[in-house]
């Protein structure tokens, strides 16, 4: 373990080839680039077990990010079904031959829709293959998991959840801020923008707090009916927000300011999806933070 620590800190290299290293380190798994057939490993040296879905997620966006026990599923699987989200650098760890079934949503259109993804996963399982359903983030954060759990459950499937990396924290993690501090917020509240529409408006009065860090998921084209029904809630117009695109890769892309200015900025700098929106006095130090950075730049 020491060995792939240090060669992961080297500054040369990939994704391609810590996959490998881990590959050759780790008991039980192979990378098969041969020609043959894939082979499967003993029980006991596997990760995954044949007709179990495992629900993994795959982090909020660089491949960096995906956790060990993620990767070892998604190079021992028979076959993955994954989101829009997820990367090159994350699809390339999977072996070659290997079933790939890509079920992505964007905002307006779905490539599957949701039913049939869940008839997907369990006539794969039913087959007696080992399936890693690989979604962005964290796969129980407005993942849409559990209606796919309740398939697999009514199926009599065996399941298995894994954790990742979910886009708010990353995108703290980047901008070197945290979620809650006993100085700013001493609570968080992670809420669905998709919800911010006629008919389905969360309680603005309940959001309306300063004591607690807001995080919308998927709002880039709510930023106006956020920042209008806070204000409206009491929060002041210079509140700070801060919208972040592509959380964790290198193109992440910022823009701070208030509620009150918000959907000015936006209009004038636009920003591309996925999106995440921040709420709270903890962008006082995202902000702090990009004023020193352009300081130190400068000197």
């Amino acid at each position: 373990m020491l060995g792939l620590m240090k060669h992961w800190k080297r500054p040369d290299t990939s994704i391609a080839s810590v996959s490998a290293l881990l590959a050759r380190w780790w008991p039980g798994t192979r990378e098969d680039r041969s020609a043959a057939p894939p082979t499967h490993t003993s029980a006991a040296g596997r990760a995954t077990r044949p007709g179990h879905v495992y629900l993994v997620g795959a982090g909020a966006g660089s491949a960096d990010l995906l956790t060990l026990r993620a990767w070892r599923l998604l190079t021992q699987a028979d076959a993955i079904v994954y989101d829009r989200l997820i990367g090159d650098d994350i699809l390339g760890m999977i072996p070659p031959r290997r079933e790939r079934y890509y079920v992505g949503k964007a905002r307006g259109h779905h490539s599957v829709p949701q039913a049939e993804i869940g008839s997907l996963l369990a006539r794969l399982a039913r087959e007696g293959k080992s399936v890693v359903r690989l979604k962005g983030g964290d796969p129980g954060i407005f993942g849409r998991m559990g209606e796919e759990l309740a398939v697999l459950a009514e199926a009599g499937l065996p399941t298995e959840i894994v954790p990742g990396i979910t886009a708010a924290s990353a995108t703290a993690a980047s901008l070197g801020m945290p979620l809650t501090d006993r100085a700013h917020a001493q609570q968080l509240r992670l809420v669905t923008a998709q919800h911010c529409r006629a008919g389905g408006e969360p309680d603005w009065s309940a959001l309306a707090r300063r004591d607690e860090t807001l995080v919308f998921y998927m709002g880039l084209s709510k930023v106006t009916e956020i920042c209008q029904g806070l204000r409206d809630a009491g929060m002041p117009d210079d509140w700070p927000i801060m919208l972040a695109a592509n959380a964790s890769l290198p193109d992440q892309q910022t823009l701070i300011g208030t509620l009150g200015d918000m959907p000015d900025k936006l209009a004038a700098t636009p920003l591309p999806s996925p999106c995440l929106i921040v709420v709270g006095s903890v962008v006082q130090m995202a902000r702090e933070m990009s004023k020193e950075a352009r300081v130190a730049g400068e000197v």
